[in-house]
């Protein structure tokens, strides 16, 4: 039999029409209002950061990704099964590619009503077969005892994931050490139910990116992963995961090989340097290894050469459908190329047992 191949990292695409069938028609128009004025921001930024131009290689770049984007599997959940099925994969952690975060919060008069809708939504596309299409439900931060409420109500529906936001500052909250967080991670917790924060552009970026000079912004791309540590420092040096031992959190798409660097790095700071941390008694890479998780798509530097520093246990593949480094539809071939010459027990745990162990599958 074919080893188990479970996606930390898949997208789905939720439309605003879809999360309108769950919210009540009188809160249409500011539900509209407010996820246009957020769509304008997110064009405004990307226009700015492209006014450099693009180069035909970049265009034929996204004429080919956008032949994967326009495959209806990245919408119909009946699609994505049979694209799964295509490429070998048994089961995928899916993201919606709309932050609902930045906007729902501004929808007036129906922040609760949008929250409950938007995730009723990813609910539906679940429900076609929730063994294998595991959603990543949205959480919002701007109100705890609404978070509560929501991560109480999409676990009663058979949740698996929860995401919050990378960066809580960039939506005006303050960061997760702060106590004010405290409840929630305590329900969490309780729960076991991973907390997933998936990388994206960090607002602070788009500066450099108007800045960089290369056609293709190859000057701010690998840039973004690394930005991971600012959330890495509140996280483990704030206090967080001092408090609360059993939680788990996920980071998705920062890369790797990198992390080994950092987890060093900080330990030296603690073991050599004389750095305080007085929130938390350990050195910070105990609290990494015991509570962090990253994915990974097609990185051979942090998979072969730095696994151990960062932790087979710590680790976990992906297919990052539908995005243009999708190893999709070749994900076993792909497979095989990326794991020769690893040993088959840490083959096996970071292909499908530490998937298995987080998402509680």
């Amino acid at each position: 039999m074919p080893e188990r191949l479970i996606s930390a990292d898949s997208h789905v695409k939720m439309t605003h029409e879809q999360v309108k069938q769950h919210l009540p028609a009188g809160l249409h128009a500011a539900y509209d209002e407010a996820s246009g004025a957020y769509e304008a921001t997110m064009r405004r930024g990307a226009g700015a950061a492209n006014r450099a131009g693009a180069t035909q290689q970049r265009e034929e770049q996204i004429a080919a990704s956008n032949a994967v984007f326009s495959r209806p599997s990245y919408w119909d959940p009946a699609e994505r099964l049979k694209d799964m099925d295509v490429d070998g994969v048994d089961v995928e952690v899916l993201y919606s590619e709309v932050s609902a975060f930045r906007y729902l919060s501004n929808v007036k008069g129906g922040f609760s009503e949008s929250v409950q809708a938007f995730n009723s939504a990813l609910h539906d596309f679940a429900q076609t077969d929730p063994r294998r299409l595991i959603v990543s439900y949205q959480i919002p931060i701007h109100d705890i005892d609404l978070a509560v409420a929501e991560v109480k109500r999409v676990a009663a529906l058979g949740a698996k994931s929860l995401q919050l936001p990378v960066f809580p500052s960039e939506l005006g909250q303050p960061d997760y050490y702060d106590r004010r967080y405290d409840p929630l991670f305590a329900l969490i917790e309780e729960i076991g139910l991973p907390i997933c924060c998936h990388i994206g552009l960090k607002t602070t970026l788009s500066e450099l990116a108007e800045r960089d000079p290369t056609p293709n912004k190859g000057i701010m791309v690998p840039v973004t992963p690394l930005m991971t540590a600012e959330a890495f420092g509140m996280w483990i040096m704030g206090g967080p995961l001092e408090r609360f031992p059993r939680l788990k959190v996920v980071f998705v798409e920062p890369g790797v090989a990198w992390v080994a660097w950092w987890l060093e790095t900080v330990d030296d700071m603690v073991k050599r340097q004389g750095y305080k941390f007085p929130a938390i008694k350990e050195l910070p890479s105990h609290y990494f290894h015991r509570n962090i998780y990253l994915t990974f798509i097609d990185e051979g530097l942090g998979l072969h050469r730095m696994r151990d520093v960062i932790g087979v246990d710590n680790i976990m593949w992906s297919t990052d459908f539908p995005h243009p480094v999708t190893s999709w539809p070749n994900s076993r071939k792909i497979v095989e190329e990326q794991f020769r010459g690893i040993p088959d027990d840490e083959r096996a745990r970071m292909l499908t047992g530490n998937a298995t162990r987080v998402w509680n599958l």
